[in-house]
Formats: C-alpha cells, sequence, structure tokens
C-alpha cells in the first residue's frame, strides 16, 4: 500500500518531545511511524490515541539504535507499511555526564552511538526514500554543540558531530532532499530531575527568562519539513535567547 499521505519517521517519540513532534505532524496531516526502545507502552498509547483520530496513520516500531541492524529496518518498515518516506525527525538521543578524567569508551560509544552513528545510518538507509519525495531529514541537535556544558565533553561532542552530519548531509543530498536541525535550550527537565535552584539558575541567564515548550519544538520540525523550502544545513537555535549570555 502507497499512501497518498505524506509520512514520517520520529525516533524516540513514544513520550516527551517526540511525542510532541509525532502530534504535531500528525495533526498537519502526516502519517507516522513511532519510534520507541524502552516504552513500548506510551508507543502503542500514543499511536492508539492518534489511531482514534485516523484510522491507519500510524506505526509502531521498538528497536534499540545502538544495533546498527535495525537502522536499516526502521526504514523497510515504514516502507512496507505505508509505500514512501517524506520526513526523517532524528530526534532520539542519550544524555548523561562523562565527569574528565572519569570517562571511559563505553560511555563514548553510547553517546556518540546515539547522538551521531545512529542518526547518520539513518538517513543513509532513508536516503533514497527522501529523494524519491523530494523529503527532508530533521536532526535534534543542541546547543552544547557550540558551548561546552562542565562534566559532558562527550555529550557535546557528539551533537558537535551531529551539526557538522547536518551540514554534510545538506550538500550530500541536494538538491533533492533539505537537511537541517534544531538546537534546543531547555525545553523539559532531565527524567533525573534537576534540582529548583539550579533550575532557577539556568532560567535567570536565559534572556527570555522560561523554558521552551514541547509545542514550540514541534511547531519547528513542522516549519522545517513544510515551509522552509529554500533552507538546508542550518542549525535553528530554540534556546530562548541562551547562547546570548555572556
Amino acid at each position: 500500500m502507497t499512501t497518498a499521505r505524506p509520512v514520517a519517521l520520529v525516533t524516540g517519540s513514544a513520550r516527551r518531545l517526540g511525542a510532541a513532534i509525532v502530534r504535531r505532524l500528525h495533526a498537519d496531516g502526516y502519517d507516522v511511524a513511532i519510534h520507541c526502545h524502552a516504552s513500548r507502552g506510551d508507543a502503542d498509547a500514543l499511536a492508539g490515541e492518534l489511531e482514534a483520530a485516523r484510522a491507519g496513520s500510524t506505526l509502531v516500531l521498538q528497536a534499540d539504535l545502538a544495533q546498527f541492524d535495525r537502522l536499516p529496518e526502521l526504514i523497510a518498515h515504514t516502507i512496507g507499511r505505508f509505500g514512501r518516506l517524506d520526513a526523517l525527525v532524528n530526534n532520539a538521543s542519550s544524555f548523561f555526564a562523562t565527569p574528565f578524567g572519569k570517562a571511559t569508551p563505553d560511555q563514548w560509544d553510547a553517546l556518540f552511538g546515539a547522538n551521531a552513528r545512529a542518526p547518520f545510518f539513518l538517513a543513509q538507509a532513508a536516503a533514497p526514500h527522501l529523494r524519491a519525495t523530494h523529503g527532508a531529514i530533521v536532526n535534534m541537535a543542541d546547543i552544547y554543540a557550540e558551548r561546552p556544558l562542565r562534566t559532558h565533553a562527550i555529550y557535546g561532542m557528539s551533537k558537535a558531530a551531529l551539526v557538522h552530519m547536518t551540514r554534510a548531509l545538506a550538500l550530500e543530498l541536494a538538491p533533492d532532499v533539505r537537511v537541517n536541525a534544531i538546537a534546543p535550550g531547555a525545553i523539559l527537565w532531565p527524567d533525573g530531575g534537576k534540582d529548583d535552584a539550579a533550575k532557577q539558575a539556568m532560567l535567570d541567564r536565559t534572556p527570555l527568562h522560561r523554558t521552551g515548550t514541547p509545542d514550540e519544538i514541534a511547531n519547528t520540525v513542522r516549519w522545517l519539513l513544510r515551509e522552509a523550502t529554500y533552507m538546508t544545513g542550518q542549525v535553528v537555535r530554540l534556546d530562548g535567547g541562551r547562547l546570548l549570555e555572556t
């Protein structure tokens, strides 16, 4: 079956930012492939919600992105279900501290695997299908790709690699496929928590004095996919002005 509607695959989309992106694209008329790793229950619940709005519009895919063979499978299953691919949103990410002097090769591999390796090889597998639809890729980068975050050197380096990948693939895939990225600031606090004083200190250093919202990220993804038709190789900083702080 080939749907007449555009199709988006969003990694890490069972909850949090990924779920907001899926809901926004679905509301905009996309059929969606919802990827998850450990959050299958959340993914199924999200699919059920969207199926109630439009039957036959979702596909749930569970995979560990660290397993290389699963990356082309995600693309193949999406094509098998919908017959096309118009958008790849590399939202899945890994974030944890790696204090210098204590960092390990396993931590390096985990962060670069999730934040650079998986997005690259997903894009490589998706590219022929995106060329056919003149589709687009959106990568979820981070403001810390440009500005170091103390005790998170490897994380920042992995996101800097993703930014370079965004620009490199914009060249490789032009003129058929556009490739852009979003660099969020504080949107949702990490699952592990952050004490209230640290949260407030961060917001005090942010010119707009608030966190962003998942909907603001999702709307920007939608804009990059649908409307930013003369933009490629760019990183949109959605950070409330954080990088302006001195």
